[in-house]
C-alpha cells in the first residue's frame, strides 16, 4: 500500500470521526431544550437564508467590516471546491474537477483571486482586533487566543493553497503552437495570480517538492481547523446558516403559556433546558462580533446589560449542563436521579443559570427595543430569551424591581399600569361627541385609545387631536371607554405572563360583543400587541396605527392640507421601536410630515431601522434607570443635534421620554415635541384661521 495513501487515509478517518462525534454531541445538546416548530414557510425561509446568510446583507450594514467578512465567507465557499478536490486527490492523485468543463476554469480563477482577497481581509481583521482594538471586538484572554488561532488557521489554509497552485502553474504542461507562436496551457485551470507568481520557480524538482509539502499543509490545516471550530467561538461557521433558516420570519414575540395545562410546574426560563432549541442554537451561532452591544441603548449608555453576553452565557451553561444531563439520563434511564454524577458534576448541575451565569440586574435593563436582533448578522433572538428569564423571576421567585409592584397591582386592580379607575377611561372625550361602543355596538372603526391615551395628560391631547381628525374625515368610529383594558404589553414584557394572559382574554371577550371593520390606535405598543400577539389567542383583527390611517385619509382627500406662505420649518422625526423595527413602518409617518406644507425633515444620525430607543419599552416606563446615562437623554441629544425646532413622535411613551429629555436639556421653551396627529390638526387650524381672516 502506498505510504502517502495510508497516512492520508488515517488522518482523514480520524478527523472525520472526531468531527462527527463533536457535531453529534452538539445536536444532542439541543435535545435537552424545549421543542418548537420552525419549519413553516420553507420558501420564505430559503429566501431569507439566501439573502442574509449567503448574500451577507446584514453583514454589510457595517460596510468596511462587512466587506472583510464577506471576502472571507465567499472565499471559503469557493475554497470548498478546491478543498474537496484536494481531499479526493488524497485517495486518487490524478483526480480533478476538470470534467465540469467550462465551469472549472471559472471556479479556479475565482478561487485564485479570492485567495488574495481573503489574505487582505485577514490582515485587516487582525489590525481591527489587535492593533486598532475596536471596542466591540474585544474579549477576555480566551477570546484573544481563539481569534489568533482562527485567523492563523485561515491564513495557513489560504497561503498553502496559493503556494501549491503557484507550483502547479509552473509545472503545468505547455503546448507550443508553431502557426501562431503561442504558448497554450493544456490544463483547464485558470489561475491568474498563481501564473503571475510562478516565475519564482526555476527548478521543476523544487516546484514538485513545494507542491507536495503544501498539499499536506493544506490538508492537515483544513482537518485541524474543522475540528477546532466546535470548541471555538467560531462554531457559527457550522451553525449560522441553519440559524438564519430557522429564525423567525418577522420580529420574534414572546411565546404564549397555556395556563390551563395540567401539571404545569414551571413558568418561564429557569435554566437552559427551559429555552427553546432555537435559543440554544443561537448560543452556538453567536459570532461574538458585538454588533448587538454596539446598538443596545442600555449598553451604550453605560449599563450592565450586554445582549452578546446573554447569548454567550446561554452557550456556556448549555456546554456545562447538557453533557451532565445526558450522562445522568444514559446511566440511570431517569434524569431525576443523580447517582451517576460525581460531587463536582452535581455542583455544576445544581448551579443557577440566572444568578450564577446571568446577572439578574442586567435582565431588567432591557427596553426590548429589538435593536440587537435587527443588527445581528446571524439573526439571533435575544429578547424572547430575556423575557423568558423575566417570567421565571416574576412568576417563580417574585424577584423583580420593587417599582414594578405598583404597576402590577394597578394592572390587576384597575386594568391599567397607573392608579386610575376604569370609569375615568373616557373622561378625555367629554364634550367631543365621541361614540361609546356599549351604546353603539356597530361602527366602522374602533379607536383603541390605550392606557396612556386615556390617563396621561400629554397623551390625552394626542387622543383628542386624532379623534378630531377622524371626525373631520367623516369616519364612523367609537371607543370602548370603561370596557377597555390594558392590552397586556407591559405585563408581558416584564415577565408577568399570567397577568398579561388575563388582560388579553378579557379584552378579546369585550371585542367579541361589537361589530367593526378595523382597529386603529395611536400607541405602537397597543398596535403591535393587538396586531401580532392577539392572533395567538385566537383573535384576528385588522389593526392599523394612526400614522398609517392618517396618510390613507390624506391620500383619499378626506383630510386636505393647503399650501400657505408660512416660512419653512425644520422638524426631526423619532422612530418608535414598536412601530419601526417591530412592524417595519418607517415611510408612512415621514410621508405625513412631507405632505404638510412648509415642513422639512431633518433626520437624526440614527434613524429608521438604526433608530435609538427612547428608553421606555420593556417596562422601563415604570422603572428608574440607576446606572449610566439616561437613555432618553442620549436620544434627545441626537434629535436636538439636527437643529430642528420640533421633535415629531408617534408614540405616547416616546412623547413622555422625549419631553422629559427636552426639559432636562433646558430646551422646553425652544423645542416642541408633537405627535403627527397634532401637526396635522395644527395645520388645519391655521388654514381655517387664515381663511376666516381673509
Amino acid at each position: 500500500m502506498d505510504l502517502k495513501f495510508f497516512i492520508f487515509s488515517l488522518i482523514f478517518v480520524v478527523a472525520l470521526v472526531f468531527l462527527g462525534y463533536n457535531l453529534r454531541r452538539l445536536f444532542l445538546f439541543l435535545k435537552i431544550a424545549q421543542p418548537e416548530t420552525r419549519s413553516d414557510n420553507i420558501i420564505k425561509r430559503l429566501g431569507k437564508t439566501l439573502k442574509i446568510a449567503f448574500s451577507q446583507t446584514k453583514i454589510f450594514r457595517e460596510k468596511f467590516a462587512g466587506s472583510i467578512h464577506a471576502a472571507i465567507f465567499w472565499g471559503f465557499l469557493l475554497l470548498l471546491f478546491t478543498a474537496s478536490e484536494a481531499v479526493i486527490q488524497g485517495f486518487y492523485h490524478p483526480f480533478s474537477w476538470e470534467f465540469l468543463g467550462s465551469v472549472y476554469p471559472v471556479l479556479t480563477m475565482l478561487t485564485d483571486i479570492f485567495c488574495v482577497f481573503i489574505l487582505i481581509a485577514i490582515l485587516f481583521a487582525a489590525f481591527r482586533r489587535y492593533i486598532f482594538k475596536v471596542q466591540r471586538l474585544q474579549g477576555d484572554k480566551k477570546e484573544v487566543i481563539d481569534g489568533v488561532i482562527v485567523l492563523s488557521s485561515i491564513f495557513i489554509i489560504v497561503v498553502s493553497l496559493l503556494l501549491q497552485n503557484i507550483a502547479l502553474s509552473y509545472l503545468e504542461p505547455i503546448l507550443f503552437v508553431p502557426e501562431t507562436g503561442e504558448l497554450i496551457r493544456t490544463g483547464l485551470a485558470v489561475r491568474p495570480v498563481s501564473v503571475l507568481l510562478s516565475g519564482l520557480f526555476t527548478n521543476p524538482e523544487h516546484a514538485r517538492l513545494v507542491c507536495e509539502i503544501f498539499w499536506w499543509v493544506h490538508i492537515v490545516a483544513i482537518f485541524g481547523f474543522i475540528n477546532y471550530l466546535p470548541y471555538s467561538k467560531h462554531l457559527h461557521v457550522y451553525t449560522s446558516i441553519f440559524n438564519v433558516f430557522f429564525s423567525s420570519l418577522r420580529m420574534p414575540k414572546p411565546g404564549k403559556i397555556d395556563f390551563e395545562q395540567e401539571n404545569l410546574e414551571k413558568f418561564g426560563v429557569v435554566d437552559v433546558e427551559d429555552l427553546s432549541w432555537k435559543s440554544l442554537l443561537d448560543g452556538y451561532s453567536c459570532t461574538h462580533c458585538g454588533r448587538c452591544d454596539s446598538v443596545c441603548p442600555a449598553n451604550l449608555t453605560g449599563k450592565e446589560l450586554s445582549p452578546r453576553h446573554i447569548i454567550i452565557n446561554i452557550r456556556q451553561r448549555t456546554f456545562d449542563k447538557a453533557p451532565l444531563m445526558i450522562k445522568q439520563k444514559n446511566h440511570n434511564g431517569d434524569s431525576t436521579q443523580e447517582t451517576a454524577l460525581t460531587e463536582v458534576e452535581n455542583e455544576i448541575l445544581n448551579k443557577k443559570f440566572i444568578g450564577d451565569y446571568q446577572s439578574v440586574e442586567a435582565l431588567w435593563q432591557c427596553t426590548t427595543c429589538g435593536a440587537c436582533m435587527q443588527e445581528c448578522p446571524v439573526t439571533i433572538e435575544h429578547i424572547p430569551a430575556i423575557i423568558g428569564m423575566r417570567r421565571s423571576l416574576v412568576m417563580m421567585e417574585s424577584n423583580f424591581p420593587t417599582l414594578l409592584q405598583s404597576a402590577f397591582n394597578n394592572l390587576e386592580n384597575n386594568s391599567a399600569p397607573w392608579a386610575f379607575s376604569a370609569s375615568e377611561r373616557a373622561d378625555w372625550a367629554n364634550g367631543l361627541d365621541i361614540k361609546i361602543a356599549a351604546e353603539n355596538p356597530e361602527f366602522d372603526v374602533l379607536f383603541w385609545v390605550g392606557c396612556a391615551g386615556s390617563f396621561d395628560d400629554r397623551a390625552k391631547k394626542i387622543s383628542i387631536a386624532f379623534s378630531k381628525l377622524m371626525k373631520i374625515a367623516g369616519i364612523d368610529f367609537a371607543i370602548l371607554g370603561g370596557e377597555e383594558m390594558c392590552n397586556g404589553d407591559p405585563a408581558r414584557r416584564t415577565g408577568h405572563e399570567y397577568l398579561a394572559d388575563m388582560l388579553v382574554k378579557s379584552n378579546i371577550e369585550t371585542l367579541k360583543k361589537y361589530k367593526f371593520k378595523k382597529i386603529v390606535t395611536t400607541c405602537p405598543h397597543c398596535f403591535n400587541t393587538l396586531k401580532n400577539e392577539y392572533p395567538d389567542f385566537g383573535a384576528n383583527y385588522e389593526v392599523v396605527h394612526h400614522t398609517e390611517f392618517l396618510i390613507e385619509l390624506i391620500g383619499q382627500g378626506k383630510i386636505k392640507l393647503i399650501e400657505t406662505t408660512a416660512p419653512v420649518k425644520s422638524v426631526t422625526y423619532h422612530d418608535s421601536c414598536y412601530l419601526g423595527r417591530y412592524n417595519n413602518i418607517y415611510s408612512q409617518p415621514r410621508n405625513i410630515i412631507k405632505s404638510i406644507p412648509n415642513l422639512r425633515i431633518a433626520e437624526p444620525a440614527r434613524a429608521k431601522d438604526r433608530g435609538l430607543c427612547c428608553g421606555a419599552g420593556g417596562g422601563q416606563m415604570f422603572l428608574e434607570e440607576t446606572a449610566g446615562k439616561r437613555i432618553n437623554i442620549e436620544r434627545t441629544e441626537e434629535l436636538l443635534a439636527t437643529g430642528a425646532s420640533t421633535i415629531v413622535a408617534n408614540c405616547p411613551f416616546c412623547m413622555t421620554m422625549l419631553t422629559d429629555g427636552v426639559k432636562a436639556k433646558d430646551k422646553i421653551d425652544e423645542i416642541e415635541v408633537k405627535d403627527v396627529a397634532e401637526l396635522i390638526l395644527e395645520k388645519l387650524a391655521i388654514d381655517k384661521g387664515e381663511e376666516a381672516g381673509h
